[in-house]
């Protein structure tokens, strides 16, 4: 009898592929069957890593191996209360499991409320099922921002897609009834139902994310990757040290020491130059960040993201669902033939155009909801809006042929004889449509010598009640903001000066914009830009990354995607099209674009804590290796013990670095992060080196060589407090509280237990030696601080002066 394996995947059994009515679906009995034998179009990958792996991840590191091999040797030579390192050790991997759990939790649970839904028919009838929940062989509705959510067939309708997201190539493609349409491209007009035939795991676009995930870190942020260089050149560095340095302690004819104290000393150096706390502090605090955004109802689909938000200094927002309303209404109808056509004539023709019809964007909604009328005429064929095109299109076979749309777009060259009427409406900031007659078949492209202007219709938009305080808040940030728009630039920019935008009376028809010099002169120039096509505001995107600035991209449309994809970091609203929130870092799942300020508020509150934090952590890092290199050539030993490293650590490191790295700072961040932070670190590493070599000599001087330890603990703890005291600056209750409790711990660990720590009484040429150091301690640091500021201050001198300087870019073609 053969044994079954229980950890084996269930056998499904095979479902023959039907060809369901495109009117009817799906019966409810043919759902279960499917759902039942894992034909569901559930994607096997969540988009944060599992609690499995996150455990794995903060357990098995580099650093916690090294720290079982010392704490090892530390237990064969019987030294137990200098293995209190790994008490922080783990202290460290259980506060990331748990923060970054907490927030993968929270996560996930968003991600689920945010997941696309999409129209299915089953049964006959027409619902609205999230994406996860459909099956093989379901029939769905796919419309204009739909993003196709499984490999389909086309059974009805006509549809443009934009396969870029999977090509590379943004030119819409035409699907017919029987074209293939494949998952992870998004719908940019039409209307259509298709067959799902490939779900979940075998989509194109699950195969190649699949493919992908081997490659998902290797695009980090750049704090993210100066911090793994930093880990890994000290990794290689460690152990090489490490092992001379118990050589050169333990057999050199100098020095000799017991193989009890090589160990301490050997240990207590690699303990010093292991930043085990700096990896650790700055994922738990760019996921609790993600924690904080996910609270506000802003979902973090990219951690990076929180520190590209820090950078932002453009801006780039759309018009319709950002700055105003989403919603629009018609304000007014202006008949252009009162000869030929009569009020009641274009409302026909308009309730012809849209009754029956399923809007696909905001404007055909306002239209719809206004000329809803009865009516008997049938279209023979239609031709979908189109973002580039800008206009949509209906035969009504001996009723005639109209088209609707952008006014400039439709007439082209004879733009001039409606100028007057239209232009004036424009400037008062609402949309302005034509409706045309057509004389000739209609085809994609338009022939605008065979357009008959019959009417224009105006819609408002209501600008959002909270985008001019946004706006503002954005100014005085020094964040450039810059809206791009596919309407007339004299609407858009009537809006954005009524959103408070500055610079908004600064516009340009971005149909005049052709070379890439043309684009890169606008960025320069430009605060509003209209008529931008899709691809058009993604070559806006580059123009303003040429340019040396850092852009976010703010968008709820199809037309949006293809510059969200580009940008730094592509925000999206909820409420919009599904293909936007897909290729979005950020998605706003209220769709409130007042929390931008927060958004980016919460990007520098990070990045200036971590950084300021981190300088903490290299003080000591800096020391211990380079004070070890020392030692191989001169005849000391290391001159702190494990235990006193461990508390130096904890109370002017760890400890600290936790409060400084929650704490708001919304200041702009300048620079790159491993500069700002080796400049920082650099004055109270040096100042350590220097005073404690001269411990060394002059003990050894005195003849008092066992002092040393203990005058090196007091020196190290008081830089390690110098440096404490002016990355807090300026000092709030909170930092006064917690730098005043760890120098009461300090000074009570040193006096009250000193034996444990290994403080022993020393002799008065040394004590006098100490209090002299340590006198000298603020104004050598000040020296240092001096000369690395200044150095500072003349790179950013010459990085200016190389930015007023004309640049010569090349591109690719």
């Amino acid at each position: 009898m053969k044994k079954t394996n229980k950890q084996t995947q269930p056998a499904y059994r095979p479902i023959p592929v039907v060809s369901a009515d495109v009117n009817v679906g799906l019966r409810m009995q043919e759902v279960v069957l499917r759902s039942k034998n894992g034909l569901r179009n559930v994607t096997p990958a969540s988009n944060t890593r599992s609690e499995k792996q996150i455990i794995k991840e903060n357990v098995f590191t580099f650093f916690n191996l090294i720290f079982i091999v010392l704490a090892a040797a530390l237990l064969i030579v019987g030294s137990f209360k200098n293995m209190t390192f790994l008490l922080v050790a783990i202290a460290n991997t259980v506060i990331g499991i748990f923060q970054e759990t907490r927030a993968k939790r929270a996560v996930d649970k968003l991600t689920l409320v945010t997941t696309g839904s999409l129209f299915v028919m089953r049964d006959g009838q027409r619902i609205k099922l999230r994406t996860d929940q459909l099956v093989r062989d379901d029939i769905v509705e796919f419309a204009a921002g739909d993003q196709i959510c499984a490999d389909a067939v086309v059974r009805a309708g006509q549809l443009q897609v934009n396969e870029s997201l999977l090509t590379g190539e943004a030119d819409a493609i035409i699907k017919n009834p029987g074209d293939v349409l494949k998952s992870g491209s998004f719908v940019i007009s039409g209307r259509g139902r298709a067959q799902l035939t490939h779900v979940g795991a075998e989509s194109y676009a699950a195969k190649l994310a699949q493919e992908a995930r081997r490659d998902v870190r290797s695009t980090k942020s750049d704090m993210m990757d100066s911090l793994t260089k930093l880990i890994t050149v000290v990794g290689i560095i460690l152990i090489p040290v490490g092992i001379m340095l118990f050589l050169r302690q333990y057999l050199s004819s100098g020095l000799n020491l017991p193989l009890k104290d090589s160990i301490e000393a050997t240990v207590a150096a690699l303990i010093g130059m292991i930043p085990e706390g700096l990896y650790l502090l700055t994922s738990v605090a760019i996921a609790v960040s993600c924690l904080k955004l996910t609270k506000s109802r802003v979902l973090v689909q990219d951690m990076n993201c929180i520190e590209t938000l820090a950078h932002v200094d453009v801006l780039c927002v759309d018009k319709t669902g950002t700055i105003t309303e989403p919603t629009m209404e018609v304000a007014d109808v202006f008949p252009l033939q009162t000869e030929r056509f009569s009020y009641q004539d274009i409302e026909n023709i308009l309730s012809a155009f849209y009754t029956g019809e399923e809007a696909e964007n905001d404007t055909a909604r306002a239209m719809s909801e206004q000329f809803s009328g009865r009516t008997t005429w049938t279209a023979v064929r239609r031709i979908p809006f189109s973002s580039s095109t800008k206009w949509s299109g209906a035969d009504f076979g001996e009723n005639g042929r109209y088209v609707v749309g952008a006014p400039e777009f439709i007439m082209g060259a004879y733009y001039d004889t409606i100028r007057e009427n239209a232009e004036p409406w424009s400037a008062r900031g609402c949309r302005v449509l034509l409706l045309a007659g057509y004389e000739k078949p209609l085809e994609p492209s338009l022939d605008c010598s065979a357009v008959t202007p019959i009417a224009l219709i105006y819609l408002n938009n209501l600008v959002r009640p909270d985008a001019p305080d946004t706006f503002k808040y954005f100014a005085q940030q020094g964040v450039r903001v810059c809206v791009i728009s596919g309407d007339n630039p004299v609407t858009v920019s009537e809006v954005a000066a009524r959103a408070c935008i500055e610079h908004a009376d600064r516009y340009v028809d971005a149909t005049t914009l052709q070379s890439d010099k043309d684009f890169d002169d606008a960025v320069q120039r430009y605060t509003v830009f209209g008529r931008v096509t899709p691809e058009q505001k993604r070559k806006l995107v580059h123009a303003f990354q040429q340019a040396g600035h850092i852009v976010a991209m703010t968008g709820d449309g199809v037309n949006d995607v293809l510059a969200l994809k580009d940008a730094n970091c592509g925000i999206a609203m909820a409420s919009g099209s599904q293909a936007a929130s897909q290729v979005a870092q950020i998605v706003l799942t209220d769709s409130q674009f007042s929390a931008m300020p927060s958004i980016v508020a919460e990007g520098r509150r990070v990045i200036n804590n971590i950084q300021r934090a981190a300088s903490l952590f290299l003080v000591k890092n800096i020391f211990s290796l380079v004070f070890t290199l020392v030692l191989l050539f001169v005849g000391f030993p290391f001159p702190l013990q494990a235990i006193q490293m461990s508390l130096i650590s904890a109370l002017t490191i760890g400890i600290p670095s936790f409060f400084l790295a929650l704490e708001p700072n919304y200041a702009k961040v300048s620079g790159r992060f491993l500069r700002n932070v080796i400049r920082k670190a650099m004055p109270g590493g040096l100042t350590n080196i220097i005073l404690v070599l001269l411990a060394a000599f002059l003990s050894d001087m005195f003849k008092c060589p066992e002092d040393l330890s203990t005058m090196a603990m007091w020196i190290v703890a008081s830089v390690g407090f110098m440096t404490l005291f002016y990355v807090s600056q300026p000092f709030t209750k909170l930092r006064v509280a917690v730098f005043a409790v760890m120098l009461a711990l300090m000074i009570g660990a040193l006096t009250v237990m000193p034996s444990f720590f290994e403080v022993q009484a020393i002799h008065t040429p040394c004590l006098l030696t100490l209090i002299i150091l340590i006198l000298a301690c603020p104004t050598l640091m000040y020296f240092f601080r001096l000369i690395f500021d200044n150095q500072m201050r003349r790179h950013d001198l010459r990085m200016a002066a190389k930015e007023l300087r004309p640049k010569r870019r090349r591109r690719s073609k």
